[in-house]
């Protein structure tokens, strides 16, 4: 889906490397002799950030969990999710949330393998996004100061 990545790195680097990120980070590192066909050491990451619930109080949300394909099958993923698991612990999270697309059955079972529930199907929840002129008119809306 790399053709649905609109940010550049000014962007990333800016918001999650500023006085207040906006993001962390968790990535996970090989050797240099363990490398990839690239040359990366850096195989996979998690992305998150914090969100709040009126219901449930502190929260994290996980954006991203990636790991090169080539390095997929040798717990790298779940290593990187037991680890914001325990960075939320240890911020005092209640819960943590986060999206996968209907197609990725692999995603899916990779975390339900690991506890997560389901909200669609059990609670009924639906994603509701604001974007582009969706967000531009509703913005439209706010009353002027």
């Amino acid at each position: 889906m790399s053709d649905q990545v609109k940010i550049t790195c000014d962007e990333l680097e800016r918001d999650g490397f500023s006085q207040i990120p906006l993001f962390e980070c968790i990535v996970a590192e090989v050797s240099e002799e363990n490398k990839s066909k690239e040359g990366f050491t850096t195989v996979g990451y998690a992305l998150y950030f914090y969100i709040y619930s009126t219901w449930k109080g502190r929260s994290m949300y996980l954006e991203d969990l990636y790991v090169m394909p080539e390095f997929r099958g040798f717990g790298i993923g779940k290593s990187l999710l037991s680890t914001v698991a325990k960075v939320a612990k240890e911020k005092q999270c209640v819960r943590l949330q986060l999206n996968v697309l209907d197609w990725h059955t692999s995603a899916r079972d990779f975390y339900a393998a690991k506890g997560a529930r389901d909200l669609t199907v059990e609670e009924g929840w639906h994603l509701i996004r604001f974007d582009g002129q969706g967000l531009d008119h509703l913005a439209n809306e706010a009353p002027k100061n």
